[in-house]
């Protein structure tokens, strides 16, 4: 069968190109390189959130669509523009985002919620792991307030289910190799490698890049991230070895962004090298704001209440990678444990609990004077006229620490005391290949490549040094819906 648009990968951002190269009438084959068993890329390993702009709260009970009055009542939405949107994904990215792209991704956010609704994904707010009950409200943080329906599994089961319906072809084990051109360098066709060691080629008239970064590439990893990436935990699929990039790079595209940027997370210390797809992305650890953090010797290295998780998770997973045995410790006591999201009260956990801070650091193979020390200046610094508010940014810090904690100080003195062992977790990376706003993928001459587009984690110029929660998935949509749209329209021109 002759096709119009081929997609490379099998994730969110694809499966978005898919289904939007479709809707424009284009017959469409996706290759997904891993087997069926571990479809969905990285999409499967998220909570499936989605951060989009909205000017009014009925914008986002429109999304969902089935909340109830009572439910709608017990929610405190705080309005989340473009103008805010755009201003922290400066904020974190210090500046460096690619304004044009920037632009791009925060006003066709909602449109492609919207669009993505239209094609059957359905969204539910985030009531577990972006609200606290405050008042007898549930209060959102973070602007980061829908997720899919499933979390991340349920978003690629419903992406994957839209496609059938909308007569899109996937092919599993089914390795891009090679992209392929015609005299005039138009993308013509990919390679493809199967699993008996032959290959074939597919022609097409437009092809979609949207495979992922190469962050399951150990040698790409240390290449371009340096010391100690090598022995970062992968948090994802084993699948996103950057042959998307190669494959571009091989024909003359132009390399861009931050190469030597990642998304990290804190990850379970003793989790598996890459992605558990039974436990999901609960290895993850995100409560740290409403404790402290050390490393072996005891000793903070990080603010861990400078802002919301949201903009700190990625940051603060990547100095982890920096500290001896690329180890850190989440400490709680008993009056912050319950606060702490689920990921906390999973089986597969590295844990210790004491009625001491001394049997605590001995269980963790901390130093035990270091900590005492550290946990006894922390203590001392709290600030407890403060009211202390984890839905917000409350002011309660520290005074007279080199190291303060802004906000969410909470003395450490109530036993038992809790500690988590972690490490980085990698979840992509920011080094990719350079588009134009309509996906077009451009070459070393600043030229768009005919017949060539990409979306999704493979994209550079997005993400710089940070990232806020919720902007990747959204990127993969937006940018994976543009690319597919302009593939099929490029096809048939």
């Amino acid at each position: 069968m002759a096709y119009d648009v081929i997609v490379v990968g099998g994730g969110n951002a694809a499966m978005c190109a898919a289904l939007s190269a479709r809707e424009q009438g284009a017959r469409v084959l996706v290759l997904e390189k891993a087997p069926e068993t571990w479809r969905g890329g990285n999409g499967f390993f998220t909570a499936g959130g989605f951060r989009f702009a909205f000017k009014s709260f009925e914008e986002v009970c429109d999304l969902v669509g089935d909340l109830s009055d009572e439910e709608k009542a017990s929610m405190d939405v705080p309005l989340y523009t473009e103008d805010a949107y755009y201003d922290d994904l400066m904020r974190v990215t210090e500046d460096l985002s690619d304004p044009d792209l920037a632009l791009t991704l925060v006003r066709e956010s909602q449109p492609t919620m919207k669009w993505m609704k239209a094609q059957g994904i359905r969204w539910i707010p985030m009531f577990g792991r972006q609200a606290y009950k405050v008042g007898g409200k549930f209060t959102f943080f973070g602007n980061l307030i829908l997720e899919a329906v499933g979390g991340g599994p349920g978003l690629i089961d419903m992406e994957y289910e839209s496609a059938k319906k909308a007569g899109i072809d996937v092919r599993f084990e089914a390795k891009a190799h090679r992209l392929h051109t015609d005299a005039r360098g138009r993308v013509t066709g990919v390679e493809v490698k199967k699993p008996d060691g032959t290959t074939e080629t597919v022609e097409a008239n437009a092809v979609v890049l949207a495979s992922g970064g190469f962050e399951a590439n150990v040698e790409m990893r240390t290449r371009y991230l340096g010391p100690n990436w090598d022995l970062a935990r992968v948090r994802g699929t084993p699948y996103n070895t950057g042959d998307g990039i190669r494959m571009a790079l091989e024909i003359g595209a132009q390399p861009w962004g931050h190469w030597s940027g990642c998304h990290a997370v804190q990850w379970d210390y003793n989790a598996p090298w890459h992605g558990d797809r039974k436990v999901g992305d609960n290895f993850q650890k995100h409560s740290y704001p409403l404790g402290i953090i050390v490393n072996i010797h005891g000793e903070r290295f990080v603010d861990e209440g400078a802002d919301m998780r949201n903009y700190t998770y990625v940051k603060y997973g990547r100095e982890v990678i920096k500290q001896p045995r690329r180890a850190a410790f989440q400490i709680f006591d008993k009056k912050t444990i319950d606060l702490c999201r689920e990921e906390y009260r999973i089986r597969e956990v590295t844990k210790a609990e004491a009625n001491t801070l001394e049997e605590l650091a001995q269980k963790l193979e901390i130093d035990v004077a270091g900590f005492v020390k550290t946990v006894d200046e922390f203590n001392a610094s709290v600030m407890k006229e403060q009211k202390f508010n984890p839905a917000v940014k409350d002011g309660r810090g520290t005074r007279g620490l080199a190291l303060p904690k802004t906000n969410w100080a909470n003395a450490i003195d109530t036993p038992p005391y809790s500690g988590f062992a972690v490490t980085t977790g990698i979840t992509f990376t920011f080094g990719g290949l350079h588009i134009t706003d309509a996906g077009a993928v451009l070459d070393n001459e600043g030229r768009a490549i005919p017949g060539l587009f990409a979306g999704g984690e493979l994209v550079g110029g997005i993400f710089y040094n940070n990232y806020p929660g919720g902007a990747g998935l959204m990127a993969g949509a937006v940018f994976g819906r543009i690319a597919g749209r302009s593939a099929a329209r490029s096809a048939k021109a």
